[in-house]
């Protein structure tokens, strides 16, 4: 029986799915360290379907997808898509960035897989943005086209880091002094929320003695440490700040999701927040911005949507 499978593949795990009529099924993770190649992980995950023969896939994966080559950032994996292709004995095969899927699954998110912050309606078929913290500060565009939806490729995690207020320039010099230039990924994403907590007990004459960024999420939310209240509500801030901006530059009215492994563990912390109003805080431009509204993807399986999606959309076989 032939088959349609995706892949997502990160520097620690590699999960799997077949792709139906119906969506995404047969969902496995595999840790990427227990397999010599790429290869051999989609193998092992077959092997679990005897008679099924796989004759398309979609992979997304964390690193550059530019060149037949795919060497990957954070583990040993290096392949070539033709030889890969040639291997698996498939007629299609796709390799894309791993914001490209997840930008592709945000159209198909259920009202079960995202929780809306704040105000604003989502209009059809247009423009879509979406960032994400989590190791770094992943961010994609998705517009519409005659045959479906474009995602619009970029390093949007590297603009220079634009602080609205005094504590956030408190940040911004940590950074310039630490690094020489103070990007936005500096201060959303794992490392990000470390620098500020550095930076904020500094200006306060504080000891910061937390290297872990989970640790000073889990101390926030549970208001054991005034100083990681302080971290998380002012990464909630600077989240709405760049989420706005994001819609400005796009004209985004189909929505701004929040995706990446951070802001899903604090949600009710971040409905709290002043992610909202930050993100309205445009001047002029805040009945423009207001009317637009704001996602976190709860979703875990939405980079495996979103290569299906992809698939589903290329693959013509």
């Amino acid at each position: 029986m032939s088959q349609l499978f995706v892949a997502d593949v990160g520097g620690t795990n590699i999960r799997l799915a077949q792709v139906t009529e119906s969506g995404i099924t047969q969902v496995k993770k595999y840790l990427c360290n227990d397999y010599a190649t790429i290869g051999d992980a989609i193998r092992a995950y077959q092997d679990n379907f005897p008679g099924v023969a796989f004759s398309a896939g979609c992979i997304a994966i964390a690193c550059p997808v530019d060149k037949d080559l795919i060497k990957m950032t954070n583990h040993h994996w290096r392949f070539s898509k033709s030889q890969l292709k040639q291997e698996l004995d498939l007629q299609w095969l796709d390799v894309i960035n791993d914001y490209t899927a997840i930008s592709m699954s945000l159209p198909v998110l259920t009202d079960t897989q995202k929780v809306q912050i704040g105000g604003g309606t989502a209009v059809a078929q247009t423009n879509i943005a979406v960032f994400g913290p989590g190791t770094g500060l992943g961010v994609g565009h998705l517009v519409p086209t005659a045959g479906g939806w474009q995602c619009l490729d970029g390093e949007g995690g590297h603009v220079d880091f634009a602080p609205v207020d005094e504590l956030e320039l408190v940040v911004w010099r940590l950074l310039r002094e630490k690094y020489g230039h103070a990007s936005a990924e500096e201060v959303l994403s794992g490392r990000g929320l470390v620098q500020i907590y550095q930076a904020i007990a500094e200006h306060e004459g504080k000891f910061a003695d937390l290297t872990d960024p989970a640790d000073i999420t889990e101390r926030a939310l549970h208001s054991r440490c005034d100083l990681c209240v302080a971290t998380l509500n002012l990464f909630c801030r600077v989240m709405g700040s760049f989420g706005g901006n994001l819609a400005l530059n796009l004209a985004t009215f189909g929505g701004v999701y929040v995706g990446g492994g951070i802001a899903p563990r604090f949600v009710d912390f971040l409905q709290k927040s002043e992610f909202r109003s930050r993100f309205e805080a445009k001047g002029r431009f805040h009945e423009y911005v207001a009317a637009i509204p704001t996602f976190v993807i709860t979703e875990p399986d939405h980079g495996l949507i979103g290569a299906a999606a992809y698939l589903t959309q290329h693959y013509k076989g």
